[in-house]
C-alpha cells in the first residue's frame, strides 16, 4: 500500500536559487569514433569479462573497450 503524502502550508525558510549546472541533453549523448577489429582472446579472459558485464548489466565488449581506453589514456601522454 502506497503511503499518501500530506502537504502542509508551512513556511519553508530561507531558500537559495542555484544556476542550472546540468549539461544540455545533446551534450550527454556522444559517440566516439570506433574501429571494428577481430581479436583472438583466451576463453578464460572472455568468461571473465562476460561475468563482470553480467554483474553490472553491460556487454562484455564494452567492458573490454573501457579497459583498453583507460589503459591507453593513462600511457599515451
Amino acid at each position: 500500500m502506497k503511503k499518501k503524502i500530506k502537504y502542509s502550508d508551512e513556511k519553508i525558510g530561507e531558500i537559495e536559487i542555484v544556476s542550472d549546472f546540468l549539461p544540455k541533453p545533446e551534450d550527454l549523448v556522444f559517440k566516439e569514433d570506433t574501429v571494428k577489429v577481430t581479436l583472438n582472446l583466451s576463453k578464460s579472459s572472455i568468461e571473465f569479462f562476460k561475468e563482470i558485464a553480467q554483474k553490472h548489466g553491460s556487454q562484455y565488449q564494452k567492458v573490454i573497450r573501457n579497459l583498453l581506453d583507460t589503459y591507453t589514456s593513462r600511457y599515451s601522454e
